[in-house]
């Protein structure tokens, strides 16, 4: 059932995941240089982790339980990644690295919401298929 209305929110939280990083800056740094996501490693391998898992996501509708246990992983995986950003930009050192942030930083935000309502909709789905077959 790829028609349904979780591989919608799931496809676009793969193209924030794995498209917009390209687009918008995470921070600036104290030398007006603009920060990417693909320039750290770490941070590129969880925006990229995130979009694969969604997109598995997807071809997992046979699957229910499996496709709900995706979601929430990847719920927790863009959790950790902002985790990441707030410590980056509220370092205390005193020698901050970032002087202005980005909108970057919010594409995980707008991921976690999008991959909730995905996993409402399949929760929805999976309710629904097991009233159905109490009724046999």
């Amino acid at each position: 059932m790829i028609q349904r209305i979780q591989t919608i929110y799931l496809i676009l939280a793969a193209a924030i995941s794995a498209g917009l990083i390209f687009v918008f800056h995470l921070w600036t740094t104290n030398e007006n240089v603009k920060f990417f996501a693909q320039d750290e490693l770490s941070y590129f391998g969880m925006f990229l982790g995130s979009a694969v898992l969604s997109l598995i996501s997807i071809f997992m509708f046979k699957n229910r339980k499996s496709q709900f246990v995706l979601g929430r992983l990847n719920i927790l995986l863009n959790f950790i990644l902002l985790g990441f950003f707030v410590y980056q930009s509220l370092n205390v050192s005193g020698e901050a690295n970032v002087s202005e942030k980005g909108i970057g930083i919010l594409l995980p935000i707008l991921s976690i919401v999008l991959l909730v309502l995905a996993n409402k909709a399949i929760k929805k789905d999976e309710d629904l298929v097991k009233s159905v077959d109490r009724l046999r």
